[in-house]
């Protein structure tokens, strides 16, 4: 049974669009593998992180519960708006000058993370300013 869930987790995450799978992969395997060891040891990791990596790329690197949350966090910072020609999309790579990028705070757990406002919609972005997720 523990074979076959893990095997059904694989098939998922690898069917996954890869921007998906960008965005939440690390993040949701690292709670999957925590909370599995958890409730049921290493046997438990192995599938919670292979379960966690499929689930986790479904909600984003901020997961399904922290958008609202980081969302109205960001509402409340009232940070100014970046008008952007292009699509503000996941993989749009944005100016590095021009544009302020601001650090998410540490609660919401997105390392590596920094948000700016593009066209009045709250994004994440990488290192290289490339949008990894889109907060609608």
């Amino acid at each position: 049974m523990k074979i076959k869930t893990l095997l059904a987790a694989s098939v998922l995450a690898l069917s996954l669009p890869m921007a998906a799978q960008a965005q939440g992969l690390v993040r949701g395997a690292e709670r999957g593998a925590q909370d599995g060891a958890d409730a049921a040891g290493p046997v438990g990791a192995i599938v919670g992180g292979a379960v966690g990596a499929a689930t986790g790329t479904v909600g984003g690197i901020l997961g399904i519960d922290d958008r609202p949350r980081f969302r109205q966090y960001v509402t409340r910072e009232r940070r100014s708006s970046y008008d952007y020609n292009g699509d503000v999309r996941v993989g749009s790579v944005l100016p590095s000058s021009g544009v302020t990028y601001y650090e998410v705070p540490a609660e919401y757990n997105a390392r590596g993370a920094r948000y700016t406002i593009v066209n009045d919609r709250p994004v994440l972005v990488d290192r290289s300013h490339r949008i990894v997720e889109v907060i609608d």
